[in-house]
């Protein structure tokens, strides 16, 4: 399992990220993101991984995110400041982590190595 850093992503770019994600993925490694991913560069992550299937080799990522905080200050609202709603996400071989509970707090996944997922 690989933990990467809000600040290491921080100093990516959005092509370096997910390209990042995507190698350690197909070797196996569980990918813990301290900052989620954009929409943008999740999409880009999905689309990137649908193209780099293949049967016997990569079977395609599981991801999941906390949900999104809604908090922020009254006075951020007015003036239209976001803040940075990103969290902390999972990524991994679809063959090899499963969801199996997602909650405010808490994702509970199912890790196998092999094929008894």
């Amino acid at each position: 399992m690989d933990m990467i850093s809000k600040d290491k992503l921080d100093s990516m770019s959005s092509r370096d990220k997910i390209r990042l994600i995507l190698d350690k993925v197909k070797i196996g490694r569980i990918v813990v993101l301290e900052k989620g991913l954009t929409p943008r560069e999740e999409a880009s992550l999905i689309e990137m991984t649908m193209t780099e299937i293949a049967a016997d080799k990569f079977s395609g990522i599981e991801i999941e995110t906390y949900p999104v905080s809604n908090e922020g200050s009254f006075i951020d609202r007015i003036l239209g400041k976001t803040a940075d709603k990103r969290r902390l996400t999972v990524i991994g071989p679809a063959d090899q982590l499963r969801t199996v509970e997602k909650g405010r707090y808490q994702i509970s996944t199912r890790v196998s190595i092999g094929d008894d997922i």
